[in-house]
């Protein structure tokens, strides 16, 4: 797909007005900025448009609407007026209804939308959900008593550097998803993925989990971030993580899942603590996730405290003097001191030991029998077992739900499962409505991790008692709707066998 305009500026006109009458807009200034730095960063020069002329009051353009289809990128800045805006919102709305459409809103694990936010929000909710999700660039800081201030070089030298600074690594992530945009349209998966191996010396990139940190540590884990993703590797989180404390864990420990590296900076500040029982910190919760993940999985960690780092509440001293002194605390992890530079070196050995380990691997043993995950409400169990004779006697490996124990370790096993399994069976029988619309949520989520293997097939296998649901479910004759209430048989499990047979047998 060929755009012709690289990038389109969305605003209200609001936040352009300057400071002063002898001042540039904000907007104006921001714009002429990234022009400059992403001309640089592309080699070409950046097409880069916005609305300079319409007003609120006006009647939604389509002079807009027909620029979306050849425009590569938006850029909302967001500030409460935005927000606030039916114009603004429903730019942003199109835009991402017309991406979607057009070779995707999301392209290699990144949203097409940037979010510049120019002032503190209230909330995201007027924007579509995979925007709300995404992270943002911060414009602004806070002055010493708490005041929001934007990083508008009108404020002086301190103001003018991290405007400069934070447009520039903006230029850089815009420049890198173009070319990946470009690269997409013209390699194919697997001359990517041999160019992903090579880069890396032989041996797949690992991915990185590179922790939220308290404000003071921010600017460093840019600069390592933006230098690790420059080199190939994917580094998480990609998306806004939940404040809720219960999602935040549980989005935390599904991403460092994926990770074969966690990296940590501790500061002397405490870190933003999410809404919970716990009241402790991303900081500190991070950590913890990573331990736990090191010890059931081997994680490597590497964490920087640099000497001297202390803390500037209670709870952070506490946590840097585990740190030091607490083997569980710093457990799996490789405590380096130092300059940044320090960190990213210890960060490349670690992935250097990690692709080195797997280089090293034995080759795989046979293929194991394809994993067929049945997953059933505890009421179906007994149920089930002719179903699972029925597949194993087919040379398959059914699978079912662990239901005793721990809440912990049954939701661990059961992730587990779900994440290794190469076709699963939703099995339809007693659980109900809500208990299998539950269930197709959290197949989605798994699907959506990534997977050593990929997920091959999923079925609802519509299983006795018969209600109404079902019988409509049936009537819609969907493939992927087994009908089973009669008993299983080679034809009700056909699309599921066809998937595991060999070539010419399907």
């Amino acid at each position: 797909m060929k755009f012709t305009r690289h990038v389109f500026i969305s605003y209200a006109h609001i936040d352009n007005e300057p400071l002063t009458p002898d001042e540039r807009g904000w907007v104006s200034l921001f714009h002429l900025t990234l022009q400059t730095m992403l001309t640089q960063r592309l080699g070409l020069r950046a097409e880069i448009w916005r609305d300079e002329k319409l007003r609120g009051n006006d009647v939604f353009s389509d002079e807009i609407l027909d620029q979306f289809p050849r425009t590569a990128l938006l850029i909302s800045i967001l500030t409460p007026r935005y927000l606030n805006s039916e114009w603004c919102t429903r730019e942003i709305r199109e835009f991402c209804r017309v991406a979607q459409g057009n070779l995707g809103l999301v392209v290699e694990n990144k949203a097409r939308v940037f979010k510049v936010i120019k002032s503190p929000l209230p909330g995201e909710e007027n924007l579509p959900a995979v925007v709300s999700e995404v992270l943002g660039y911060d414009f602004y800081e806070f002055d010493e008593d708490q005041t929001p201030r934007e990083l508008d070089p009108a404020y002086g030298d301190r103001a003018r550097s991290e405007f400069l600074r934070k447009t520039n690594k903006l230029a850089w992530d815009i420049a890198q998803l173009i070319k990946r945009m470009e690269a997409a349209a013209e390699a194919t998966p697997a001359v990517s993925a041999a160019a992903a191996t090579a880069a890396a010396g032989g041996a797949e990139l690992p991915v990185i989990y590179l922790a939220e940190t308290s404000r003071d540590r921010r600017q460093a884990r840019e600069v390592l971030e933006t230098e690790l993703r420059r080199l190939g590797y994917r580094v998480l989180p990609e998306q806004k993580l939940p404040t809720d404390e219960s999602d935040y864990v549980e989005a935390v420990r599904a991403l460092l899942a994926q990770a074969k590296l966690s990296v940590h900076l501790i500061g002397s500040g405490y870190g933003l603590v999410p809404d919970g029982p716990s009241q402790r910190s991303v900081v500190v919760l991070q950590n913890a996730l990573a331990v736990e993940r090191a010890r059931s999985h081997a994680l490597q960690r590497v964490v920087w405290l640099p000497s001297g780092t202390e803390g500037e509440q209670p709870a952070q001293q506490a946590f840097i003097r585990s740190m030091h002194e607490d083997g569980e605390t710093q457990f799996g992890a490789d405590v380096v001191g130092g300059d940044l530079e320090n960190l990213k070196s210890a960060v490349h050995a670690a992935s250097a030991r990690l692709r080195e380990r797997r280089l090293a691997a034995p080759p795989a043993a046979a293929a194991a029998a394809p994993l067929v995950y049945i997953l059933c409400s505890e009421q179906d169990r007994r149920d089930t077992l002719p179903l699972f004779k029925y597949l194993k006697a087919r040379g398959l490996d059914p699978k079912l739900p662990v239901f005793s124990g721990d809440a912990a370790a049954v939701r661990a096993a059961n992730d587990n499962l779900l994440a290794s399994a190469d076709a699963v069976l939703l099995y339809y029988g007693s659980g109900d409505e809500a208990w299998k619309f539950h269930q197709q949520n959290e197949i989605r989520k798994a699907a959506a991790i990534e997977r050593a293997r990929p997920l091959r097939g999923v079925f609802t296998l519509v299983a006795a008692p018969p209600n109404d649901d079902k019988e409509f479910l049936i009537a819609l004759g969907e493939a992927d709707t087994l009908d089973a209430l009669q008993g299983y048989s080679d034809a009700a499990l056909a699309p599921l066998a066809a998937l595991f047979a060999a070539p010419g047998q399907a």
